[in-house]
Order: structure tokens, then C-alpha cells, then sequence
């Protein structure tokens, strides 16, 4: 017989049990949440081991935490050096943190679970959705096994091809070359920026068969997964009809990509032309060649193979630019994304025409889709500013240099200046916030923040303000 009190027990441990699971399954974004945390906590643990370091010692919680959170989150940023403090055991953790992370934790969950199974459940689905931005939940089992050849396949080639320029182009062992080529592909691939070298791939600025490899890889993980498996699924139709049937997404995003590349190009050219510490050091083909890298790299990437430092506080400021732009939505890259760039521009546009509607290549743009692009854009804003503020507060470095440093951190590029390693403790933890917030984006922060949703049914009287 139970007694008042043990059902009362039992009735509370019930409750709590309902409530917990009804947290974690009420919005999959909350998981996708939960889950990269989980793995950044899982990564700091690994890299505090002594084995992790190459003199055997063990790091400070701090810079296993910030090196953690760098890779989950594909950004590059580091306090260490990372060919030279990290073991191979360490190096390994990080490659693996970084394939996980670029590879996003609830879609490699929801690939086991399918190769496993074979078949996914209906939350599994849900999850593996927000985390992959397909369209659809019937289609989430073709972009799971499209998002996983697409990465073995590219980050293979791209690994064989460097592992081989490595091996007869500079001599290195065929084991040490396999080992660079693949670490820089996957790196690459995912955006993360992470290189073997100090100076990153300042020492290979003049190759282009080191450098536009690394470029092309870090394109295709920045433009977006639906974006790579719907031109992949279109070639064989393009071929017989001659016509791509690109969906407004796939276009908009390649558009806005190629113009955004050429933009980086020729602004970095422009500026750094004569610049004796960058561009002004090479011939006209290594000028041309490293302001395509950099642009490249100033959307999704951290490798540089100029010295960021020496760049003019101009260069600086239109690299911050790229960076809050990113790449692609559903990509390895961070930023606001291309499409919500131009989203917003199209809206401008319209509104400086005086017409009701937003239009973009022949297709009229949804109200909701306006409203979540402003909300993306208006959150990145007020977190680099918030987090530009707090770190001018606790750091001696110069605006420029903080910025570009917030900036970075935000869109998970990985560019620096140099004051990653110098900044104070506080400094580094607002760093570590602002890469896994702009990891998993802040519609999905917010989303999992909110207990529930809430449908209005009914209308307030409308009202308009006085605007500019």
C-alpha cells in the first residue's frame, strides 16, 4: 500500500519526467542546441587530457574550452598554435570536433540513426530538418545521404589533390603529406579555417595549386547543402534540356555568392595594391591570385595567406562586411547569409520604387520571409555591437582591431589580427559565446529559448508611426 507521501513522490518525479521530455521534444532547435553544447563540452574535456599537448601538459580549462568551441563552431580562432601546442592526439580531437560541427551534430545523429534503422521516426525528421533547412520533411532522408557523399566526396579529392602537391611539390613524406592535405580539406570543406602552419598559408600565397584548391573547397562548404544537392540533382537535366529549373533559393544564393567574390576581389585589389606588408610584395598574377583568396576567405574562412595585421584600416573595415554577410544558408559558413543580404537589399529596393511587394528574380517575396531576414540582421547587429562594447571594456586593443576581432568571432570566419591569443581572460569567454552563437544562428537561439508558441487570434487596430 502507498502511502499519501510516497504518491505524492511519485506523482512529482512523474511531473518532472514529462516536463523534461516535453523540453527537449517540444522544438527540434532546441536540441540542435543542446547537442552542440554538448559536443563543445565533450571536446573541452578531451583537450584538457595531458595527451592532447605535445609537452605533455595539461591545458588551462580556458584554452581547451576556446579551442573546443572554435572547432564545433568552424570558426579558426586560437589561442595556441595549433601544429605546434597540440599532439597528434589533439590535432585528431580538433579534426574531429570540426568534421562533427561543420557536419552539424543533429544531422550526423539522424544519419546514424538511419544507417542503423533504416528509416528515421517522425522527431528524428523534425530535427534533422531544422538543423539541414530542408524544404520538407519527406526529403530529409535524401539530403541526410546527399550531405554525406557530397562531403566525402569533395573533401577526398580535395585532400588527394593537396596530399600529392605537398608530397612532389615541396618534399614532404608521403605520410606527412597525406596528413596535411587531408587535415587542410576537411578544414577547408567545413569552414573552419584550422591550419598546421603558424602563418596559416602565408608560405603558400604564391601557389595556386595549394591555394585555389583550399578556396574552391571552402566555396562549395560555405554555399549551402540544399544549394550543392539541387545543382547536383539538376545537371542531369540540364544537360538533356538545357535548362538548370533552379529554385529562387539556389539562385538567389549562387547570384549573390559570384557577385559578392568578385566584389571581395576587386576591393581588396584596389586597396592593397601598394600596401609593401600584403598585396604590394607580389607580381600582378600573385595580386590577383591572393585578393580571390582573401575574398573567398573574408565570407566562410579563416586561412589567410596574407598578413592580416598589415592590412589598411579601410581593407579591415570591408572585410567586416563580408564577414557579417557569410556564405550560404544550411552551409559550414557563418555570417547573416547571402540570401538574407539580399533579401534585404530587394526589399530597399522596392521600397525606394514605391511598390507593395518585394520582387527578386521574377518571384514576389513572402512578408514572414522580410520579417526574418530584418530579424537576423537586426540580432547580428546588436550582438556585435554588444559584444564590440564589453570587449573594448576589458581589452586594451585598438576599435578597429576589437571589431574586425567581434566580427570574426560572430560569423565564424577565423580571421584575426593577432590579439586572439593576447586577449584577457573575460575577452576570450565573450569570444567563445559569440562563435556558438553564430554557429547555431540566433532564430535557432531564440527558438529554443521560447517555451512555446503563441498564435494571436485576433487583430489590433492598425497604426502607423512616424518612420525617418
Amino acid at each position: 500500500m502507498a502511502y499519501p507521501l510516497e504518491r505524492g513522490v511519485g506523482t512529482v518525479v512523474t511531473v518532472a519526467r514529462r516536463r523534461a521530455r516535453s523540453f527537449f521534444s517540444a522544438h527540434p532547435a532546441r536540441t540542435v542546441v543542446l547537442a552542440f553544447g554538448g559536443v563543445v563540452v565533450v571536446g573541452t574535456v578531451l583537450l584538457m587530457l595531458p595527451l592532447a599537448t605535445e609537452d605533455g601538459g595539461a591545458p588551462s580549462a580556458l584554452t581547451a574550452l576556446f579551442t573546443s568551441t572554435s572547432a564545433v563552431c568552424v570558426t579558426g580562432l586560437a589561442v595556441v598554435d595549433t601544429g605546434t601546442y597540440w599532439s597528434g592526439f589533439g590535432e585528431g580531437v580538433i579534426l574531429a570536433l570540426i568534421q562533427v560541427g561543420g557536419f552539424g551534430i543533429m544531422t550526423m545523429a539522424s544519419l546514424l540513426a538511419l544507417l542503423v534503422s533504416g528509416r528515421l521516426r517522425l522527431r528524428m525528421q523534425l530535427t534533422a530538418q531544422a538543423e539541414t533547412k530542408s524544404l520538407g520533411i519527406g526529403d530529409v532522408r535524401r539530403v541526410l545521404l546527399g550531405v554525406a557523399g557530397t562531403t566525402l566526396m569533395v573533401e577526398l579529392a580535395v585532400g588527394a589533390f593537396l596530399a600529392l602537391r605537398f608530397r612532389f611539390g615541396y618534399g614532404n613524406g608521403t605520410g606527412d603529406a597525406a596528413y596535411l592535405g587531408f587535415f587542410h580539406a576537411v578544414s577547408a570543406f567545413n569552414n573552419a579555417g584550422f591550419g598546421l602552419h603558424a602563418d596559416s598559408l602565408t608560405r603558400y600565397a604564391q601557389d595556386p595549386w595549394v591555394t585555389l584548391p583550399i578556396a574552391v573547397a571552402v566555396i562549395l562548404g560555405g554555399i549551402g547543402f540544399p544549394v550543392l544537392l539541387e545543382m547536383l540533382r539538376h545537371r542531369n537535366r540540364a544537360r538533356t534540356t538545357g535548362r538548370k529549373n533552379w529554385t529562387l533559393h539556389t539562385r538567389l544564393t549562387v547570384i549573390t555568392t559570384v557577385v559578392l567574390l568578385v566584389v571581395g576581389t576587386v576591393l581588396t585589389g584596389l586597396l592593397e595594391w601598394t600596401n609593401p606588408a600584403t598585396l604590394g610584395a607580389h607580381d600582378v598574377w600573385g595580386k590577383f591570385l591572393n585578393s580571390f583568396f582573401y575574398s573567398a576567405m573574408s565570407r566562410t574562412a579563416g586561412f589567410n595567406s596574407l598578413d592580416i595585421g598589415a592590412l589598411h584600416a579601410s581593407t579591415l573595415l570591408m572585410t567586416c562586411m563580408l564577414m557579417f554577410i557569410g556564405g550560404g544558408s544550411a552551409g559550414t559558413a557563418g555570417g547573416i547569409k547571402v540570401t538574407t543580404f539580399a533579401v534585404l537589399a530587394a526589399a530597399i529596393l522596392a521600397e525606394v520604387r514605391g511598390e507593395p511587394n518585394s520582387v527578386v528574380l521574377g518571384r514576389r517575396l513572402a512578408p514572414h520571409v522580410l520579417r526574418q531576414a530584418l530579424t537576423v540582421a537586426l540580432l547580428g547587429v546588436g550582438l556585435v555591437m554588444s559584444a564590440t562594447l564589453a570587449l573594448l571594456s576589458v581589452s586594451k586593443a585598438s576599435f578597429e582591431a576589437v571589431l574586425f576581432e567581434v566580427v570574426s568571432a560572430f560569423a565564424t570566419v577565423g580571421l584575426s589580427t593577432g590579439i586572439t591569443a593576447d586577449l584577457p581572460a573575460a575577452g576570450q569567454l565573450i569570444l567563445v559565446v559569440l562563435m556558438f552563437i553564430g554557429r547555431i544562428g540566433p532564430i535557432t537561439l531564440v527558438s529554443a529559448l521560447a517555451l512555446r508558441e503563441r498564435t494571436r487570434r485576433y487583430e489590433l487596430p492598425e497604426e502607423r508611426p512616424v518612420i525617418g
